[in-house]
């Protein structure tokens, strides 16, 4: 499998209400963090991300390297040679 594009190398901060939100793990979507289908074609799927209740902070992984997707887990922080863009 190709390795996701890098779109930042720290998180993205989002204050979200109940639904259904489906983080891009591809890194190519236009609409970051969210999925906008640019992965199709690749073994990339999106990651759908529950959320319960209204005003709940997530801090998604923009790096695309998370062992714990959509949230950030400071996979950014051993990225090296590897920039945003």
């Amino acid at each position: 499998m190709a390795e996701p594009r890098v779109v930042d190398t720290k998180p993205m901060l989002k204050k979200l209400d109940k639904g259904s939100y489906w983080w891009c793990a591809c890194g190519q979507s236009g609409n970051q963090p969210y999925c906008d289908g640019s992965h199709a074609g690749t073994d990339f799927r999106p990651v759908e991300l529950q959320v319960s209740e209204n005003g709940v902070a997530v801090a998604f992984c923009m790096c695309k390297r998370t062992g714990e997707p959509p949230r950030c887990d400071g996979s950014h922080t051993k990225l090296q040679g590897l920039t945003a863009g």
